[in-house]
């Protein structure tokens, strides 16, 4: 089977073989209900609450605060709705670069009485912290954005959030495993963790929320996960999610190091073939470039480097089917035809120098290529 080099680790990272490991048990032998009182549910219990503590370990929480969902999409959906709803409606701000699983409920409020605002980024990718309207009760901002990988400042958006009474949520779901991430010092309401992201497994996450946040549950039942999100738990999908944070905060200093030096042979790499680097202006994740060569379109940059046996990405892969720019790169007013021309790397744990040195060969390649065929058609 013709295996492509993997550089989508923003989209998704390889399962790690210590989180299969971990895994594997669980689905098997090891089949119980974690809410029987028999062994078989108590070791499902103790497993459950074995990970619980290992994700609150990886971002300075308590394991209290940890209440685990099917992923990045459940807990911002859950933190939005469930504050929400426990509320009279008011004010929503989101910034304009977050991802749809914010955004999308967020509009949705308005349905219920809600207004929504959104706070503008500056042209390298920074969300403007003047923009927070002293009226908003409820507050979202991503700690890392998914295409460029800028950084906010989310320290400071916790501090005035708190001075007027609001309660303010951070997607850290492409921060953790790439920088440290502490949710104590961080002083947020709630935090969304995602296991696909860091070498876990697809289908689970986590919502780390302050015991003084009061949420409606998206999922009424038998009240599992503090009476928050009810249902029989993904064992299996528990138990690696905290393994691969264990293993994303043992591994974080080495691996950023590598990460940093993938990153800078890559955007040098751009340099050269006169391409522009998104966010460049910005602090960013070490791992994520995302860039634009000019006059070649990224959906066929994409496509002919996956054909010279290259992963990467046209923009998020949650919403890489629409032909319209990246809403991310609008928000920095990037002008639409360079948008059009967006493809995002980002590297990983199992990502080498060579892997990296290898692709760079592949862009000069493709681009002169595309160039070329660019040429004859205007002639």
């Amino acid at each position: 089977m013709f295996a492509p080099v993997y550089l989508d680790h923003n989209a998704s990272a390889p399962l790690l073989d210590a989180v299969r490991e971990a895994m594997l048990p669980w689905l098997g032998a090891r089949f119980g209900n974690a809410s029987s009182r028999h062994e078989y549910g108590r070791a499902a219990r103790r497993a459950i609450d074995d990970a619980r503590a290992r994700v609150a370990a990886a971002v300075g929480a308590h394991p209290t605060e940890v209440v685990f969902t099917s992923g990045g999409s459940e807990a911002n959906n859950l933190f939005i709705k469930g504050a929400a709803a426990r509320m009279k409606p008011g004010l929503v701000q989101v910034s304009a670069i977050e991802h749809p699983c914010v955004r999308e409920p967020a509009r949705q409020l308005v349905r219920a009485g809600w207004t929504l605002a959104e706070m503008p980024a500056d042209a390298d990718g920074r969300v403007e912290l003047d923009a927070l309207d002293v009226r908003a009760q409820l507050v979202s901002v991503m700690a890392a954005n998914n295409e460029t990988g800028v950084l906010q400042d989310i320290s400071a958006f916790a501090t005035a959030a708190k001075r007027q009474g609001a309660w303010l949520h951070t997607d850290a779901v492409q921060a953790l495993g790439k920088i440290p991430v502490d949710f104590r010092a961080l002083g947020v309401a709630a935090m969304t963790l995602s296991a696909h992201k860091i070498g876990g497994p697809q289908g689970a996450g986590a919502l780390v929320l302050d015991k003084r946040v009061d949420l409606e549950p998206l999922i009424a039942g038998g009240g599992h996960e503090r009476g928050l999100r009810s249902g029989t738990e993904n064992i299996a999908a528990i138990v690696g999610f905290g393994v691969a944070c264990e293993e994303a905060v043992a591994a974080l200093g080495a691996r950023r190091e590598a990460m940093q030096a993938q990153r800078a042979l890559i955007e040098r790499c751009v340099a050269e073939q006169g391409g522009s680097v998104f966010g460049a202006g910005a602090e960013r994740l070490p791992n994520t470039c995302y860039f634009a060569l000019p006059g070649i379109d990224g959906e066929t940059l994409v496509g002919k480097l996956d054909r010279a046996g290259f992963a990467v990405a046209s923009g998020a892969a949650c919403s890489s089917a629409s032909p319209e720019p990246s809403r991310t790169l609008t928000a920095m007013g990037v002008a639409a035809d360079l948008a059009r021309g967006a493809v995002r790397v980002s590297v990983g744990a199992s990502t080498t120098m060579q892997d990296v040195n290898d692709f760079c060969g592949a862009l000069a390649r493709v681009a002169d290529e595309l160039r070329g065929l660019r040429a004859m058609a205007a002639a």
